[in-house]
């Protein structure tokens, strides 16, 4: 039976930082935590990926404080730890070649931001053959300026990217129905 591996993206310091602005999704990280310590208990396979911003100025870059991942989603030593430099967590990374090795078909993406980084991987994974599920409520992203100069919320830039990615490149679910699921389940399932 082939396996769903939770793939984190992105839990890192630099995402408390001002200087994205307004965030939507107050209770992501705990929504988030409470998925991977699911995981966790059940001994199922965890990813976690790590942005290495190329920009020095960047919080995310690694030698700023940002690029630390947060204390609750640090990776435990059974746990694979990708670095990635772009939006796609199958760009210039081994993930692609990881997954198929272990024979995961299914994934769970869950992190920051959900228009950036996660979208990217998400419709990535989806082409390469992956299925995958996104808990809206374990992503979060923050206000977008338009091209215009128009200011979208952090809250509809959020309902936009998961209804972009929902069917065509992902089931969008709760973070609840995910939790549910794993109690009734001895493997890890494909959702």
């Amino acid at each position: 039976m082939s396996q769903t591996c939770l793939l984190l993206i992105d839990f890192q310091k630099a995402y408390s930082h001002s200087l994205w602005g307004k965030r939507n999704n107050p209770n992501m990280e705990k929504n988030a935590y409470q998925l991977l310590q699911g995981w966790r208990e059940k001994a199922w396979p965890v990813v976690h990926v790590q942005h290495s911003s190329i920009n020095m100025e960047s919080p995310l870059h690694s030698s700023s404080s940002g690029f630390d991942i947060l204390d609750d989603f640090r990776p435990l030593r059974n746990e694979k730890q990708i670095i990635k430099h772009v939006n796609s967590a199958f760009i210039d990374t081994d993930l692609d070649l990881y997954l198929k090795k272990e024979k995961y078909t299914s994934l769970v993406v869950m992190g920051f931001t959900t228009n950036h980084c996660v979208s990217a991987t998400v419709r990535m994974a989806s082409d390469l053959g992956y299925e995958v599920t996104v808990p809206f409520d374990a992503t979060a992203c923050f206000e977008t300026y338009s091209y215009d100069g128009s200011l979208f919320s952090a809250e509809i830039v959020q309902s936009l990217s998961l209804a972009n990615l929902h069917r065509e490149f992902s089931t969008i679910a709760s973070t609840e129905s995910l939790l549910s699921s794993l109690l009734r389940l001895s493997k890890p399932a494909i959702f």
